[in-house]
């Protein structure tokens, strides 16, 4: 039987809160997730900080590179979100 989706995110999360500082962090990151992973989840974060800052789709757009398709995408799973 496979573990319960939401227990293995659940174990995930607490991994990531076991580790003692960014260089663990970042250790822990390149070897679970590809190099395209870790920059696609910065990008995503760069996007809700400057969506959380009221800034214009088009300014971001401008600033990340990334579509207004994108941008959107973002913005609608951030509104969303739990955080």
């Amino acid at each position: 039987m496979s573990p319960d989706k939401n227990e293995v995110i659940k174990e995930l999360f607490q991994a990531i809160l076991g580790l003692k500082n960014s260089q663990e962090l970042s250790r822990f990151c390149y070897d679970l997730l590809s190099t395209h992973e870790i920059k696609e989840i910065a990008y995503r974060y760069q996007v809700a900080k400057l969506l959380k800052a009221k800034i214009p789709y088009c300014k971001i757009e401008a600033e990340t590179g990334l579509s207004s398709a994108t941008i959107a995408k973002i913005s609608h799973d951030f509104k969303k979100g739990a955080g």
